[in-house]
């Protein structure tokens, strides 16, 4: 059986969230987690901050922000 890396995705669903982009399988929006890091969290206080929040959470909101051309950089 091959490895497989499972893939988070950035979803938008009108019944969640109001429709606001958020993480697979959550109700954290991406540009929450956006923001955060932009405000300087690292990555160890956005997961302590969001334990549902799964692997490769962090690392998806940061391609949609950059898929959009927002800076998540502090």
């Amino acid at each position: 059986m091959p490895n497989v890396i499972a893939r988070v995705k950035i979803v938008a669903d009108a019944e969640v969230m109001s429709g606001d982009p958020c993480i697979e399988g959550t109700r954290i929006a991406a540009e929450t987690i956006v923001m955060t890091l932009k405000a300087g969290h690292s990555f160890e206080r956005i997961l302590d901050a969001y334990p549902t929040l799964p692997p490769g959470g962090i690392e998806a909101a940061i391609v949609w922000a950059e898929s959009l051309g927002i800076d998540w950089r502090p």
